[in-house]
């Protein structure tokens, strides 16, 4: 198997070179940068590009957004990406989009090179291999959807606007309402999100915060 490593660490880098060599993996090339990403696969022609989803020059998502763009370029090439922390931004657009031979890792699952193989192996042969911490964030993401999707048009503009920090009197003179009928949608807001009284939780706090979750 031929592959491609994109990572801004050179330490890193030449880390997974060692490793994949060790269990014969060739590694055709090592970039440093996402730009420098599709002309070393248009060269190389490797079947799998492992990919670092934060790279420069904001270390933000230029990793994955090149993942985006050699999936387009390259329908056939197995991507895996690889992250410090749980990213869900792009990787769920590439998960919906292109599931076939896409992988996701976090970087503490790699020095396991048994693992790494696998994972390799597996997404060169067209299976999508995603590591459990995110499955188990996207499921709570589809929990939440399910739990906004309760939520009238109208109760979504008061929930935005108290994630916004308005209260009722601010809500009440954005949506040029009252403020019993605030009242009334916030009510029926923390019903639908299933958030009964208690003691010792702010319910308009974690309603805003299940708002973010989205």
């Amino acid at each position: 198997m031929r592959v491609v490593i994109a990572d801004d660490s050179g330490l890193l880098r030449d880390g997974l070179e060692r490793l994949l060599t060790e269990v014969g993996v060739e590694v055709a090339a090592k970039v440093a940068d996402a730009a420098a990403l599709l002309p070393a696969v248009q060269i190389h022609q490797p079947e799998v590009a492992i990919v670092d989803i934060r790279m420069p020059p904001t270390f933000t998502h230029e990793g994955a957004r090149a993942a985006l763009a050699l999936r387009a370029a390259h329908p056939t090439i197995g991507i895996l990406l690889l992250s410090q922390v749980i990213e869900t931004t792009f990787v769920a657009d590439l998960v919906r989009s292109s599931p076939r031979s896409l992988g996701y890792l976090l970087k503490d699952r790699i020095v396991n090179v048994s693992v790494l193989r696998d994972a390799l192996r597996r997404i060169a042969a067209g299976e999508t291999v995603i590591d459990p911490e995110l499955i188990g964030l996207l499921m709570g993401n589809r929990a939440v959807a399910v739990q906004l999707a309760r939520l009238t048009e109208r109760e979504r503009e008061v929930l935005d606007l108290m994630a916004a920090g308005r209260s009722n009197q601010g809500i009440a003179s954005c949506l040029v309402i009252d403020t019993k009928t605030v009242e009334s949608h916030v009510a029926r807001i923390l019903a639908k999100l299933d958030l009964p009284p208690a003691p010792d939780d702010h319910r308009r706090v974690l309603a805003v915060l299940t708002w973010l979750r989205r």
